[in-house]
């Protein structure tokens, strides 16, 4: 049912954010093309680019939605982290698209004419793709989605960017001499849009090689552990395999020496259960005798 609700989350979320990127792409790139910034032109972009990757947020969520196969018995929920890495390297791209359009109109000494029509358009992005970046995030944590989260990231890029290009907007037109503040504005938009990338292809990457379990976590399973049996089980070696629509833990288990090879199978098959019940993925537990030192590398 979560992975279900996560999944329909995304499909909405990519959804939304493609209609409305849509729109905004339109004003931003008309003001950007009646002024001649090249800073306005590569905000809209910017924003178009969040369209295009929330179509990678939509086809990702129905490719994960497919259930286990033979060649994919964990399922499919890493084509979430897989379109996470083409989030953040559109992004690249687009950033370096800026970067050496900033630096060319700055060495051919250009610039643009700003009216009140810049202000409001860039004003209205800046409120809207904050907003769809709250909401993003919102849902990012709610479902614990990287891809949501990503495009979130997107969103709160595009509307940093504006607000950067909406404040040299305003000291351009009421200070003379300026002929370079568009080229500087797009090289700040660039550098934001490189740190966007960073941060979500950093985020997946991590997902994808193996991640610590949190001590948060591993600190409540233990604690559920004590309240179901009264034996010091002595819990370690904590591993999680992240598939994002499935978990799997691996731990040790120390059980007392005097119990049977079944005993102990029913011990851990219980402790197994309830980790699924209660923390929602799959436990595979390790028992060891007592007087075996534990390893938790």
């Amino acid at each position: 049912m979560k992975k279900n609700e996560s999944q329909k989350a995304q499909v909405f979320e990519g959804g939304l954010s493609i209609v409305i990127n849509a729109v905004l792409f339109v004003a931003k790139l008309w003001v950007g093309m009646l002024t001649g910034s090249v800073a306005l032109m590569a905000d809209a972009w910017h924003t178009m680019s969040d369209s295009l990757t929330s179509i990678f947020v939509v086809v990702a969520a129905k490719l994960a939605a497919k259930k286990p196969d033979k060649e994919h018995p964990f399922g499919h929920g890493r084509w979430e982290l897989v379109a996470s890495l083409i989030i953040a390297l559109i992004l690249g791209m687009i950033g370096y698209e800026f970067l050496t359009d900033s630096i060319g109109r700055f060495q051919n000494r250009e610039y643009a004419v700003y009216g009140t029509i810049a202000v409001v358009v860039t004003a209205v992005s800046i409120i809207i793709k904050e907003l769809l970046a709250q909401y993003a995030f919102l849902l990012g944590r709610k479902h614990d989605n990287p891809v949501i989260t990503a495009d979130g990231w997107h969103h709160r890029t595009d509307s940093l960017s504006s607000v950067i290009v909406l404040a040299g907007i305003l000291v351009a037109r009421f200070v003379d001499g300026l002929w370079w503040m568009d080229s500087v504005l797009g090289v700040i938009c660039a550098l934001a849009i490189f740190y966007a990338a960073y941060k979500i292809m950093v985020d997946a990457v991590t997902r994808i090689l193996g991640e610590e379990p949190k001590q948060e976590l591993i600190d409540s399973i233990k604690a559920e552990v004590k309240a179901l049996s009264e034996d010091d089980l002595r819990l370690h070696h904590f591993h999680l395999h992240n598939y994002i629509s499935h978990k799997e833990l691996t731990l040790h288990m120390f059980i007392d020496g005097d119990l049977t090879i079944k005993n102990g199978h029913y011990l851990a098959t219980a402790v197994e259960d309830m980790i699924k019940e209660k923390f929602g993925m799959e436990a595979t537990i390790h028992v060891e005798p007592p007087d075996e030192p534990a390893n938790d590398d």
